[in-house]
């Protein structure tokens, strides 16, 4: 494995990034904050590459993150 694709999405009403990963199993975080959430998510890919005896390519792994947020923006008149 060289790289991992990391999809952290905001949900507006537990105003919250959650994260989760297809290529590294288990892998499954929250934070208020996106900052937060790459602070906490880049140890647990490093303990469940461990735990799940993935096998890496050398000693380092990219790590892409992929974020979505979708929000809502009430129009005081429609055109």
């Amino acid at each position: 494995m060289k790289e991992i694709t990391v999809h952290a999405e905001w949900h507006e009403e537990p105003k919250l990034w959650i994260a989760t990963s297809v290529d590294i199993w288990g892998l499954a975080a929250q934070a208020t904050e996106f900052e937060l959430l790459r602070a906490k998510v880049l140890p647990m890919i490093s303990d469940l590459i461990e735990l799940n005896k993935v096998k890496v390519e050398g000693k380092l792994v990219t790590i892409h993150f992929v974020a979505k947020s979708t929000g809502m923006l009430r129009l005081n008149a429609v055109a």
